[in-house]
């Protein structure tokens, strides 16, 4: 079965159905519901996870994953794939270092939306990326200390891989004060600008935090940099 076909649409399917597609898959896969708990796990996922399946299912996924990109932990409640679920919006391919039973692995996670009323289920094909994505990662430091790029413009050189926030919704007024964030701008120094009150201001960080599964200003930043959802700018610990 070829996993990048996944994401590419959003299927109409019954619960037995999605259990079936996942067994009967060659690659490591599961599938989540839409209150983020495993329904269904396959042997190749036991092999990979080390984790039977009768101790996956009904465990939320994040804490079976334990994912982190490049920026930190990513698996939540709130992570930006079951944002995008839970609008049927397509989830595009991305990358996550995974806890797997030989240790941390970097993997390729693709994922299928699959239409099951009440709510979607996410189907998830793990493959393993670790000896290229760690090579990717050691040509991206040496573009770093040899031409002084930042590190997200050497990252867009090399990889054409994303990350799980790049398909984060983020309003234009989030994004708007991410710009001004990554710049080093104050709360106070935003809603003079944008004519808004601080209130405001930390409202929309708030929003910014929990979409892209963030807990400081500078992770948020650094993540929606790596994501490619803002331009890379210099950084001033003044607006935390």
């Amino acid at each position: 079965m070829r996993s990048h076909h996944f994401s590419d649409q959003v299927i109409r399917m019954r619960v037995h159905d999605v259990v079936d597609l996942v067994q009967g898959t060659s690659d490591s896969a599961f599938a989540v519901d839409g209150a983020g708990l495993i329904v269904s796990w396959n042997r190749a996922a036991e092999e990979l996870f080390g984790i039977p399946s009768d101790e996956a299912v009904g465990s939320a996924c994040g804490d079976i994953l334990q994912g982190q990109d490049e920026c930190g932990p990513v698996c939540s409640r709130e992570c930006t794939v079951r944002q995008s679920v839970s609008k049927g919006r397509p989830v595009r391919n991305f990358d996550l270092r995974l806890k797997t039973k030989e240790g941390w692995r970097w993997c390729n996670l693709s994922v299928l939306i699959a239409g099951v009323p009440p709510s979607p289920y996410a189907i998830h094909i793990v493959r393993l990326i670790d000896t290229p994505k760690r090579l990717e990662m050691l040509v991206r430091d040496f573009l770093v200390g040899e031409t002084n790029l930042p590190v997200q413009q050497a990252a867009s050189l090399i990889s054409s891989r994303r990350t799980a926030a790049s398909d984060c919704d983020l309003t234009k007024r989030e994004l708007e004060i991410l710009r001004l964030l990554a710049k080093g701008d104050s709360t106070a120094r935003i809603a003079e600008q944008l004519h808004i009150s601080r209130t405001t201001v930390n409202n929309h960080i708030q929003h910014i935090h929990r979409k892209l599964n963030s807990h400081t200003r500078l992770e948020a930043v650094r993540r929606a940099e790596h994501a490619g959802l803002i331009s890379a700018r210099g950084w001033s610990e003044s607006s935390e």
